[in-house]
């Protein structure tokens, strides 16, 4: 077993979480740090995983601006592998839960994990779990009543995680649906 350290993100890992989010970082030259090769880099990651590789459109520039600039538009935590002592390789990022703050008509201050992730190998080890505890961890800093976040239906896996940790879905118990306007949709609104 690997140790692993939850930790904020800094602006720096911004290259590292944009390769854990995007699918073809393993040949990719932009922002592709020489070794990272050895570090695990390799194969899909979040978005071939939740089978949505086409729609990943973020890049490291607008990471950088949206979650460090003066009002962050997110958060991050990362999950990051310390190398035993003694070994030549140094740490990297296995894991990211990237959130941020909304609001409650019925209960106020909220959070929502927008993602989270662990790369495949280093799953089975408690990391996600680790990184959900921090984010309620940071939400009952905040005062925040709630902990929200969304999963695919086919993720059975993260599911059953998410319920062992004691969240409740909402689409069984209060049959929410879940929407969203794209920029296309919210130009033709605005137009109206």
């Amino acid at each position: 077993m690997v140790f692993v350290r939850i930790r904020e993100a800094k602006e720096e890992d911004c290259g590292n979480i944009l390769r854990l989010i995007r699918v073809k970082f393993a040949g990719q030259k932009t922002g592709f740090q020489r070794g990272s090769e050895r570090r695990g880099w390799r194969g899909p990651e979040l978005a071939e995983f939740e089978e949505l590789s086409d729609q990943v459109k973020i890049s490291e520039e607008e990471l950088r601006a949206d979650g460090f600039g003066e009002n962050p538009f997110y958060y991050c935590l990362v999950a990051e592998s310390l190398p035993s002592p003694g070994e030549p390789q140094g740490s990297c990022l296995v894991g990211y839960g990237l959130y941020y703050f909304i609001y409650s008509t019925w209960k106020g201050r909220s959070i929502y994990l927008e993602d989270i992730y662990v790369k495949p190998e280093y799953r089975g080890q408690g990391i996600g779990s680790k990184i959900i505890k921090k984010v309620a961890e940071v939400a009952l800093d905040k005062g925040c009543s709630q902990f929200r976040l969304s999963v695919l239906d086919w993720n059975k896996k993260a599911m059953d995680l998410y319920k062992d940790l004691g969240a409740q879905d909402l689409s069984e118990a209060e049959g929410w649906h879940s929407f969203r306007f794209e920029e296309e949709a919210m130009r033709k609104l605005a137009e109206k």
